[in-house]
């Protein structure tokens, strides 16, 4: 399997600029469509400038872009990057999916605990 490096440091500037509470609201509002610095502001008791910063990292990350439309310059969600931070979750979900199905495949076939107390009686052991 070949990795791109590339890819993982998208993924890991993701990650992490999704760590902050206050990016995460950002995002969560840019869900429902573009805002503004000032719009996006509005919610936080922080000032524009650190919001201003917040999306510098979101743009950073991959995950939001900006567009001039006239005197605004509204930010957009980037679909794409939040896609590719489902899909590696996915991925490693299913794995875990497969696994579990596969536990409960063999518990499903294993002897029941009154099979084991009675295999450890006939060794003279005690449970």
């Amino acid at each position: 399997m070949i990795i791109d490096p590339s890819a993982d440091d998208r993924l890991d500037h993701a990650f992490m600029a999704l760590a902050d509470p206050v990016r995460r609201a950002i995002i969560a509002r840019l869900s429902r469509g573009p805002a503004t610095v000032n719009e996006l502001a509005e919610p936080f008791a922080i000032t524009k400038q650190a919001v201003s910063k917040h999306i510098q990292v979101l743009e950073h990350a991959g995950l939001v872009t900006r567009t001039r439309d006239a005197q605004r310059r509204p930010v957009h969600l980037d679909a794409a990057q939040l896609e590719a931070l489902t899909a590696w979750i996915d991925r490693y979900r299913l794995i875990h999916e497969q696994q579990f199905r596969a536990l409960d495949a063999l518990l499903a076939q294993a002897p029941g605990p009154e099979a084991g107390a009675s295999v450890a009686t006939e060794t003279g052991d005690h449970l």
